[in-house]
C-alpha cells in the first residue's frame, strides 16, 4: 500500500489543522486575557480567604468548647469556683491596662505643656 495522499485529503487536513489551531489561539488568547487573569485571582484569593476563615471558625470553636467545659458543669451549671477568679483576673488586666492609659496621657500632656524655653 502507498503512503500517497491525493489534494483533496491534504487540503481537508490542512483545513482541519487550521480549525485546530484556530481553537487553540482562541484558548490562550482567553487565558492570557487581563479580566481571566483578574477573575482566576479573585476566586484563588477568594477560595483562599474561605479556607482560612473556615479553619479559624473550626479553631475558634474548639477554644470556646473547650473554656465552656471549664466554666460549666455536666449539668449545664455555672462552676463559680473557676469563674469568680478569672473574672477577677480579668477585671485586674483591664484596671491595669487603664491606669497605664492615663499615666501614659498625662506624661504626653506634661510633654507638651510647653515646659521648655520661650521664645522672644
Amino acid at each position: 500500500m502507498s503512503d500517497a495522499r491525493t489534494p483533496a485529503q491534504i487540503e481537508a487536513d490542512i483545513a482541519r489543522r487550521r480549525q485546530e489551531l484556530a481553537v487553540t489561539l482562541d484558548e490562550i488568547g482567553v487565558r492570557v486575557h487581563p479580566k481571566t487573569i483578574i477573575g482566576d485571582a479573585k476566586a484563588k484569593a477568594a477560595s483562599a480567604v474561605d479556607r482560612t476563615a473556615g479553619r479559624a471558625y473550626v479553631s475558634v470553636n474548639r477554644v470556646v468548647t473547650g473554656v465552656r467545659g471549664q466554666l460549666v458543669s455536666e449539668d449545664g451549671g455555672p462552676r463559680m469556683e473557676r469563674i469568680v477568679p478569672a473574672a477577677l483576673l480579668v477585671a485586674g488586666l483591664v484596671g491595669v491596662l487603664a491606669l497605664s492609659a492615663r499615666s501614659s496621657r498625662s506624661a504626653k500632656a506634661s510633654r507638651s505643656s510647653g515646659c521648655g524655653k520661650r521664645r522672644r
